[in-house]
């Protein structure tokens, strides 16, 4: 029996799971400096209105 398809299935899947922890890991990143930058400015902005 070839063992080629497999090892090629293997391989895709191995590449589509990457591609997905790679997008999630983005996403989060982004979902974290979004938040860090909130609280940057509210912090400079209750300094400045002091």
């Amino acid at each position: 029996m070839n063992h080629w398809p497999f090892v090629i299935a293997s391989y895709l899947i191995v590449l589509f799971g990457t591609m997905a922890v790679v997008a999630f890991s983005y996403a989060s990143m982004r979902k974290a400096e979004r938040h860090a930058e909130a609280l940057t400015r509210k912090r400079s902005g209750a300094k400045t209105g002091t």
